[in-house]
């Protein structure tokens, strides 16, 4: 099971655990966080921005997200992407494609609670390649 955080483009969060995800289906289901009990819920890719595969649901509020690479050596395509609500972050890929509906990134800053994200394709403003 997957900790994961979706984040639909309308601006609701969905948090909860995922067994299921496949970066090709164009659906699938988590088990809701705060209502462990209750069935899964279906996700429709689509309907998304990304979905953030975490390390806590918590994170910590308190850690400002660095836009810029380390020191250490990155592995894959450097990029920065620009969604269209206007958050903007920086990482690597190994899958990106342009015309896909989506690709993982992996963050820059190694202090941030995500561990590699699927960004939705039809979320974003800009894809850049650095």
């Amino acid at each position: 099971m997957n900790k994961v955080v979706a984040r639909f483009q309308d601006g609701r969060v969905l948090k909860g655990h995922t067994a299921d995800f496949v970066a090709a289906s164009e659906t699938f289901h988590i088990a809701r966080a705060d209502a462990p009990t209750s069935p899964p819920h279906r996700v429709s890719v689509s309907e998304l921005k990304a979905v953030f595969f975490v390390k806590d649901f918590a994170g910590n509020p308190l850690h400002d997200e660095r836009k810029q690479f380390e020191g250490r050596a990155a592995s894959g395509r450097k990029l920065r992407i620009e969604f269209k609500d206007g958050e903007v972050m920086v990482g690597t890929t190994q899958t990106y494609e342009p015309g896909t509906h989506g690709f993982f990134l992996v963050p820059a800053d190694s202090a941030s609670n995500i561990e590699r994200c699927f960004v939705v394709a039809a979320a974003t403003e800009q894809v850049i390649l650095l």
